[in-house]
């Protein structure tokens, strides 16, 4: 495990000072690590993909509990001393860690086995694109639990009818069960940021969303009803749609009123109203 003495100690010899850019706020508490990890259901047998490793704090602790870790780190320096990290803390599991030097949004695969397990500290600032990128590309992911802004956190967990409740919040669930998994302070990070986070736990859906519609097509009517949001859906999918009148023809047929607004949906609510228009 690292503590904020071990933390510091890594930064200053790779001359690593943390960038609001990648929005890279480093885990020193080894207590919260190990609260994931075991908030996070992490088997013996599991193949958990981290995205956005830093200096390696979880995924000591990840090591310790799966069977093999693969991390996905985009910044040159910390990618380049993760590798000694895990060697001199952990020499015994060594040869179970993989590092990807990459943006999580450009990976299309990963070395070994398929990764069961998703958990990470995900930046601030693409914490949402990183998450569908991920489950969508890795269907082998069963479990995720990830630490996000807090206000991010509600959004993906938030139900319908929920003044929080938008686009993230129908994507994640077209993937899975989503909820919220605890708050996490601001003190267990490096540099301390100025907002709160939480963990959010999605389970896959044993089942996928039970629609003729492609998940493009769904997420295409979901993007146009939000991005109105305060418009009945009859007014914000019009242009979706290509006329006010094909859009409530459209919500007819899927047995919704054109009068309803896009934060009373379902996702599967809106796979009917993809397919109606299909």
């Amino acid at each position: 495990m690292l503590g904020p003495a071990d933390v510091r100690e890594l930064a200053a010899a790779l001359d690593v000072r943390p960038t609001k850019q990648r929005g890279q706020n480093f885990v020193i508490d080894a207590n919260t690590v190990r609260r994931i990890v075991r908030t996070a259901e992490v088997r013996p047998d599991d193949v958990v993909v981290e995205v956005g490793p830093g200096l390696g704090s979880l995924t000591l602790a990840l090591l310790e509990a799966a069977d093999r870790v693969t991390a996905v780190e985009i910044d040159d320096v910390l990618a380049g001393a993760l590798h000694a990290t895990v060697a001199a803390r952990l020499p015994e599991r060594a040869e179970r860690f993989s590092l990807v030097h990459s943006d999580a949004m450009l990976v299309e695969e990963l070395p070994g086995p398929p990764p069961t397990a998703l958990v990470a500290n995900l930046p601030y600032n693409v914490a949402v694109p990183v998450l569908l990128h991920m489950l969508d590309r890795f269907p082998t992911i069963e479990r995720t639990l990830v630490m996000v802004q807090a206000e991010v956190a509600d959004r993906l967990a938030a139900r319908p009818g929920n003044k929080v409740y938008g686009v993230p919040s129908v994507k994640a669930n077209w993937y899975a069960n989503v909820k919220r998994a605890g708050a996490i302070g601001r003190n267990v990070f490096w540099p301390a940021p100025n907002v709160d986070s939480g963990l959010v736990s999605l389970v896959r859906r044993a089942e996928p969303v039970d629609t003729s519609a492609s998940k493009q097509q769904v997420f295409a009517v979901v993007d146009a009803a939000f991005a109105q949001r305060r418009k009945t859906l009859r007014a914000a999918l019009a242009g979706w749609a290509g006329s006010p009148a094909a859009a409530e023809a459209a919500l007819t047929a899927a047995g919704i009123s054109p009068q309803a607004r896009g934060e009373s949906l379902t996702v599967e609510e809106f796979a009917r109203i993809a397919e109606a228009k299909a």
